[in-house]
């Protein structure tokens, strides 16, 4: 049994062989209108989607099967706690192939491990998104007639982006490749893509911040999901200072801050300003130690021993009221430690309806 997890899944005959047969869909898709009669695809998204899976949906009913499954985790055992692998385990059950989707890297690497059933991977956190980059194939395909021989710019958010990453490592396998990678340095692609897919296939690329210079150069534009390029980012470090009065400070005193930031406003005033405006909430709280005398007098009475020897030695107490665990320890004659370990308390109060075990710590002898 096969899984598509990733685009180095499939050898590149095999991406050609799917490229043709989606070609062949394309331009004759009564031809497939019933290749999968009978079949239920499990769509099962851990986090939400609209492209991929009503991509996934609306394939697999041209093709003459159904669907069965989940857009949000929320609505699922798994808000309850259930974990990844039980409820693929439970739909593989069900279902004859299953498209996943899930916030987590890796999460359908571990699916796979209890599935009875083929899993087709719709996007792992900034993973891999498998079956968009073979639609990406599909496209530069269909548009330049070749997989090969091509400048390819990646533009926008490629730190987080998974179509780039699983676009990047597809193409690689490909001769006479070039990347241009066009993002801000704070969302270019991730090193482990540099050092791990890039430069062990020796394919070629450059990293720039403006698309202006290389659009000659390109012979296919690919921009990410986010529909803005940021233009820039500014990393800009506010001094900040604010004086707290506190009555009654001492150097022995300590304290705690909170704050808070809300009320965030963003305005563009001209073409090169963009005013932020915020309301920071700060709360600190002062401590001081003092001492405080608790007990004034103290009154010493004989124990009465004749009491004392006629009470159990073990008594069952029943709490018709909450009550403290000092009150019942002096009443019977035992200490607070002995309750609080006989019977695990936690608390100093014993709440109405708890029920103990009393152990007699002093002897009338």
């Amino acid at each position: 049994m096969r899984h598509l997890l990733d685009t180095t899944d499939l050898s590149l005959d095999e991406i050609d062989d799917i490229i043709s047969l989606a070609t062949d869909i394309i331009s004759n898709p009564k031809k497939y209108a019933h290749v999968c009669d009978g079949k239920k695809l499990a769509t099962l998204f851990f986090e939400p989607s609209t492209r991929t899976r009503l991509s996934f949906e609306a394939a697999m009913y041209e093709l003459g099967g159904n669907v069965i499954g989940f857009s949000e985790a929320s609505s699922t055992s798994a808000s309850k706690g259930e974990t990844v692998e039980d409820t693929v385990r439970i739909v593989s059950n069900y279902a004859d192939i299953i498209a996943m989707r899930h916030p987590l890297e890796g999460a359908p690497r571990v699916a796979v491990t209890k599935t009875l059933v083929p899993i087709i991977n719709a996007g792992d956190g900034g993973h891999a998104h498998p079956t968009q980059t073979l639609a990406d194939l599909l496209t530069f395909y269909r548009e330049k007639g070749r997989l090969d021989n091509l400048t390819i710019g990646l533009c926008g958010d490629l730190k987080f982006g998974r179509t780039v990453h699983s676009l990047i490592k597809a193409m690689c396998r490909y001769k006479n490749i070039k990347f241009v990678l066009i993002a801000p340095n704070e969302l270019q692609v991730p090193d482990y893509i540099i050092k791990d897919v890039l430069e062990p296939s020796g394919t070629k690329y450059v990293q720039v911040e403006s698309m202006d210079a290389v659009m000659p150069d390109l012979d296919v534009l690919y921009m990410t999901e986010n529909d803005s390029n940021p233009l820039s980012i500014e990393k800009v470090v506010m001094p900040f200072r604010h004086v707290i009065e506190i009555d009654g400070l001492s150097p022995e005193c300590y304290y705690e801050l909170q704050f808070e930031i809300n009320n965030i406003n963003v305005m563009m005033l001209d073409s090169s300003e963009i005013e932020v405006k915020a309301n920071i909430t700060l709360c600190a709280i002062a401590f001081s130690n003092f001492e405080e005398n608790y007990i004034f007098d103290v009154n010493v009475e004989p124990l009465d021993f004749e009491r004392l020897h006629k009470l159990p030695g073990i008594v069952g107490y029943y709490a018709i009221k909450d009550t403290p665990v000092w009150d019942i320890a002096k009443k019977y004659r035992t200490t607070v430690e002995s309750i609080s370990q006989l019977n695990d308390l936690n608390g100093d109060i014993v709440h109405k309806g708890e029920k103990l075990l009393l152990l007699k710590m002093v002897e009338g002898i």
